[in-house]
């Protein structure tokens, strides 16, 4: 047997296969995946949405990604220079605190692409991604009148912006479709970043909703939310959770969630990148696109009666139509 033509089909495959996989390989290490967090990454709210996309695609594909945690927003300038330093191919930027330093960076190294989480900076290697919030805090909106006994419902905002009165006009907007007579209260956390960090002040403000007869308060307002939650508790009342889902963290004190996808828009801006389909742009995500919605799981199942989740769908489903139109909130 001549061993020399038995083994020559198989080493020319092997050396086929081989060259086939080099672009596929080379392309795989020199794509770097990286992310840029502010006011913390655990935050169990928006930060923590964003790090679960990024695990997701590594945990799909296999490819790790850098991160930074940046202490003071001064900081983030530096933190994209860093990762590009580093080797990043893709930066997401999570938060409107970023645009400044996107715009500034993105300019100087168009070949980087960047992924812009709540801001819009029109560059053309920068995703600008914003969601329709009062999309998903109407619906929140109509289950706390749903649901409220006393005709009394509450809003505990974070940092004082256009973007934060966007969940509170929504929210109200679903309260009143449900009961044109609700009573709403609104507070705001403060007007600087530590309005997102702080749970004491979240506690004192829904505290005083409570005793002004709220019996459910919506709070978005990252992890000073946590204050609001333990409220809840305290006062035997209910409230609602925002951006990631939070109906396990306190069950039965927790209505539902206003869910924002932000884990889903990095998972397939780092996709997209990873497989060459990533495209530039404005991209505004709500009920259609599945960026916003609300959560219902084995935490607040017994809270939620049928009839009330059925109004729900049917509302996002006439919103989704145009059939109910919810208004942004303007300044």
């Amino acid at each position: 047997m001549n061993l020399n033509l038995t083994l020559k089909p198989l080493l020319l495959t092997v050396v086929t296969t081989l060259i086939l996989c080099v672009p596929d390989l080379a392309r795989a290490a020199d794509f770097m995946p990286a992310v840029v967090f502010s006011t913390g990454k655990f935050d169990k709210s928006f930060n923590q949405s964003a790090y679960e996309g990024a695990e997701r695609f590594k945990l799909e594909t296999g490819v790790d990604y850098k991160e930074i945690v940046v202490a003071d927003h001064s900081e983030l300038e530096a933190a994209f220079r860093n990762l590009i330093q580093q080797g990043a191919t893709i930066i997401a930027g999570i938060g409107f605190q970023h645009a400044q330093a996107i715009e500034k960076v993105a300019a100087e190294f168009p070949e980087i692409k960047f992924s812009l989480i709540d801001g819009i900076v029109d560059l053309p290697n920068v995703r600008s991604i914003v969601f329709k919030e009062h999309e998903g805090s109407f619906l929140v909106g109509m289950l706390a009148a749903l649901v409220s006994k006393t005709g009394k419902i509450g809003f505990v905002g974070g940092m004082d912006i256009p973007l934060i009165r966007n969940f509170g006009s929504g929210y109200e907007q679903g309260a009143s479709h449900v009961n044109p007579n609700i009573e709403v209260f609104h507070d705001m956390t403060g007007m600087t970043s530590k309005a997102w960090n702080d749970p004491n002040r979240g506690r004192e403000l829904a505290l005083s909703q409570y005793e002004r007869g709220a019996d459910i308060i919506f709070a978005a307002a990252g992890f000073t939310g946590t204050g609001v939650f333990h409220a809840a508790v305290e006062s035997g009342k209910l409230a609602i959770g925002v951006d990631s889902n939070q109906n396990h963290l306190h069950p039965g004190a927790i209505l539902t969630s206003m869910l924002k996808r932000v884990d889903i828009a990095i998972y397939k801006s780092f996709s997209e990148a990873n497989d060459d389909t990533w495209k530039s742009g404005l991209q505004v995500l709500g009920l259609a696109e599945n960026g916003v919605g609300w959560a219902l799981d084995e935490h607040n199942r017994n809270l939620i009666s049928a009839e009330a989740e059925a109004k729900l769908n049917q509302a996002e489903k006439d919103i989704i139509s145009g059939k109910i139109t919810v208004k942004r909130y303007q300044e």
